[in-house]
């Protein structure tokens, strides 16, 4: 009963009603994450993009995971593919990149691991 309490507390606060509930419920209902919150670690692999788990583990089989990836203008990834399919939607093994021209682009992606990204080269074979 009491997280359906919190859920239309946070419904009616959603749509801009005040009911007079404190705007975060306690952590066992639901988490809420703010940007100042999200820990952004710089790529290893793209000067200019970092990246952030925000749930689960994209290295554990079987387990949803939610990763977040920022790009700072001007940085793009290199060629790559996933074998898995990833929810925005990236269909398995299709080659594509990500980033951002103009203004920075945080990417939110979620999927089901384990998650792998492949670089390929000009020719779009995997990179050894």
């Amino acid at each position: 009963m009491r997280a359906a309490k919190w859920c239309a507390a946070l419904s009616l606060v959603g749509l801009g009603v005040s009911s007079g509930v404190p705007a975060d419920p306690p952590k066992e209902v639901m988490n809420i994450w703010r940007r100042e919150d999200v820990k952004f670690v710089p790529s290893p692999i793209v000067p200019g993009a970092a990246n952030a788990v925000i749930s689960g583990d994209p290295k554990v089989p079987g387990q949803p995971y939610v990763v977040r990836n920022r790009f700072s203008p001007g940085t793009f990834s290199p060629p790559h593919f996933h074998p898995e399919t990833r929810y925005i939607v990236h269909h398995p093994n299709q080659i594509h990149w990500d980033g951002a021209k103009d203004e920075e682009v945080i990417v939110q992606i979620m999927g089901i691991g384990p998650s792998a990204t492949v670089r390929v080269d000009e020719a779009g074979k995997p990179k050894q």
